[in-house]
């Protein structure tokens, strides 16, 4: 398992040349608690340790204002984007569509640029402008606490919080830990990847170690769930980022095959989540007993309230 210096090298290092440099010269200590890097045309590049943005000089020292930050050009944000995409952006357009790629190692880029539309829908992303880069990371036992709510397994768990409160992560720690059987009996898992951020897939490589996980990369959320249902029997489905009505109905399939759902969604807290219908009518499947919400992001992981659906009479 990597640490955590060694996971910013791994993204920096994909960058381009010039931004790379800079990056890889950063102290270990700082980059331990780097969560994101952000590249924008023309200005400083930016950093984020889940507090506050800080911005770093061409030595690799770090500053909190950003006239003194290393600039970011248009070249750089091209051949970064052209290098990320292994040359080949073509081929990435599913992705790139949608607003971001994830890259090797489960990292997640997210574009900013100019959408194209097409019979109403975005077809693709152009004169990319910013780039996003949000460092994967695995840590075991990050979901320790949380495994005390939910073990044993007798219902299905939705994960709720903000961006940069350590879901994914909680994610990959879960899975690993039922797929083994720590702390509970060894369950079936079966992990939707579909946009490889979870596994850290990068074609027939899983770079994140999910146990004994069956993973199905690439699958949209439904029709993932719908495939394990079918074929690989599974106890447990674990699932990123649900909240379309689609979504709702792939859980809702799954729950009623008997399998308990394992899943986040993105939402402050209760009041935020019940304002969206689509997250209501997720909630209204009976597809979860759990409702767990994660505290701030300067603390990733933490466990902030535990609800129990069951209880709540929703």
């Amino acid at each position: 398992m990597k640490n955590r210096t060694e996971c910013f090298d791994t993204a920096a290092q994909m960058l381009c040349g010039e931004i790379s440099a800079v990056l890889m010269r950063i102290s270990d200590i700082k980059k331990q608690a780097i969560q994101e890097i952000r590249l924008r045309s023309g200005k400083p590049v930016a950093l984020s340790d889940g507090t506050d943005t800080l911005f770093v000089c061409k030595d690799g020292g770090i500053v909190y204002t950003p006239e003194r930050g290393f600039i970011c050009t248009q070249r750089n944000i091209f051949d970064t984007f052209r290098q990320l995409c292994s040359y080949s952006i073509y081929s990435r357009q599913n992705e790139i569509k949608n607003g971001y790629i994830t890259v090797r190692g489960g990292h997640r880029i997210g574009l900013c640029g100019t959408a194209e539309i097409k019979n109403g829908e975005v077809s693709t992303v152009t004169d990319i402008t910013s780039l996003n880069i949000r460092i994967s990371r695995q840590i075991f036992g990050a979901a320790a606490e949380i495994m005390k709510n939910i073990t044993p397994v007798c219902g299905g768990v939705l994960i709720a919080g903000a961006p940069s409160t350590g879901k994914t992560t909680l994610l990959r720690d879960i899975a690993y830990r039922l797929s083994q059987g720590h702390g509970s009996r060894i369950m079936r898992t079966c992990v939707i990847d579909e946009r490889g951020e979870l596994s850290g897939g990068y074609r027939d490589d899983n770079e994140i170690d999910l146990g004994l996980c069956d993973i199905l990369r690439g699958y949209p959320k439904g029709e993932g769930i719908m495939q394990a249902i079918r074929s690989l029997s599974p106890q447990v489905i674990i699932c990123d980022e649900v909240g379309t009505q689609e979504d709702a109905m792939a859980v809702a399939q799954g729950a009623n095959a008997g399998a308990y759902i394992i899943a986040t969604i993105h939402a402050q807290d209760y009041k935020s989540l019940m304002q969206r219908k689509q997250a209501r009518k997720l909630i209204e499947t009976d597809a979860f007993k759990t409702l767990i919400f994660l505290g701030s992001s300067d603390k990733p992981g933490i466990c902030s309230e535990v609800i129990d659906l069951t209880e709540a009479g929703i």
